[in-house]
């Protein structure tokens, strides 16, 4: 009988594992299909995630261009990526080089500063991980007589095949996708839905590695929108289908500072940098022409649903400027020798100067023998 029990708990404890590996192994093939800009969707089954995602958005005051960069991995060798715009939009190819600019441009200063007594890493204080923690950095369709989903137009770019489509219902933008072997997720019809309601626009791209059967890997070539904006706008709701924790990185060039109006469910964003373009050539000077201030905006989404709209982007009241500073911390030294060493040494030495002419003079002085004692005088 106890034997019996036993191996029903046995059975039991490995049914339970193979549940939760089951569970386990479902989440990592489920399809990704949402990112900070727009949806992206694998072929099929497949899976195809977005690992890092950059943006630019500049604005003039009446355009609007976004230049973005996915970084993707996964086991699809084709996926479609959907972005909504609030107007129609031109696209072509962007510069890679205009990532390495912006990169070098906003990067943090590093400074040296040093400190006296010795910190959790310094001899003889070595139980730290030895490094300093420097954190963390990433955009409607008419109604009436229309078609249910128009194409607007349509090119070749590159690995993309790119159509500007317009849609009275989310479901029309599921039937183009259909039609090209792709099916749209539920979810993400339903988060369509506000944008058709504001007559937005989509631009679609399928996109293909150049050597059939050979998995989506790395980062793509640059895609650069171009569209009129009354307002700057980077879309961000259909970031809420995702199901990890997002991060946005984003460029904005504009003639002054700009700033996130509200955080859409995200914690509070923040300024990595701030200040103007010095570039004189190049991809971005190019593209900051009339647009010279750059400010680089950093967020994090732990819960992605709770994204509640789109970044409206809106002019800080002044042009501060601001780049980050990372502080190598240093133990200062001389000649190779901690400076609180040779200071606790040599005031030790001095001590020990001091104290041995002292004891010495103390020893050399004269030992003065006591004065014999008076015998008392006779009482009379």
């Amino acid at each position: 009988m106890v034997g019996f029990l036993r191996g029903r708990a046995r059975r039991r404890v490995f049914s339970v594992v193979l549940a939760l590996l089951a569970t386990q192994i479902g989440s990592l093939v489920a399809p990704a299909y949402a990112c900070g800009c727009g949806a992206l969707i694998p072929d099929t089954a497949r899976r195809v995630g977005v690992s890092r995602e950059v943006s630019v958005v500049r604005w003039d005051g009446t355009q609007e261009q976004i230049v973005m960069r996915l970084t993707v991995a996964g086991d699809s060798d084709r996926a479609a990526w959907v972005m909504p715009v609030p107007r129609r939009a031109t696209v072509r190819l962007g510069d890679p080089a205009l990532f390495d600019e912006l990169d070098a441009a906003t990067a943090p200063v590093h400074r040296t500063r040093h400190h006296f007594w010795p910190q959790d890493g310094d001899w003889p204080l070595v139980s730290g991980d030895g490094g300093p923690d420097t954190g963390a950095p990433p955009p409607g369709a008419g109604v009436g007589a229309e078609p249910p989903v128009s194409v607007v137009g349509r090119q070749k770019l590159g690995p993309f095949d790119v159509a500007r489509l317009t849609a009275t219902d989310p479901d029309a933008l599921g039937d183009w996708l259909n039609t090209n072997g792709f099916a749209l997720p539920p979810r993400l019809s339903t988060a369509l839905e506000p944008y058709v309601q504001d007559r937005w626009e989509y631009v679609a791209v399928r996109l293909a590695p150049e050597t059939s059967g050979t998995a989506l890997s790395g980062a793509l070539d640059p895609l650069h929108l171009t569209f009129s904006a009354d307002e700057p706008v980077y879309p961000m709701r259909l970031s809420r289908l995702a199901r990890t924790p997002q991060s946005l990185g984003l460029y904005v060039l504009a003639p002054h500072r700009m700033e996130p109006a509200s955080e859409i469910g995200g914690e509070r964003p923040r300024v990595t940098f701030a200040g103007r373009v010095s570039a004189k050539s190049g991809p971005l000077a190019e593209l900051a022409r009339g647009t010279p201030f750059l400010t680089a905006v950093g967020q994090e989404f732990p819960a992605p649903a709770l994204i509640d709209g789109d970044h409206m982007l809106r002019r800080t009241a002044s042009d501060t400027t601001f780049q980050q500073v990372i502080y190598e911390d240093r133990l200062r030294t001389v000649a190779g020798v901690p400076a609180w060493l040779l200071t606790v040494v040599g005031g030790l030495a001095l001590l020990v100067t001091a104290a041995v002419p002292l004891a010495v003079r103390r020893s050399r002085r004269p030992v003065i023998p006591p004065k014999p004692l008076q015998p008392p005088s006779p009482v009379n």
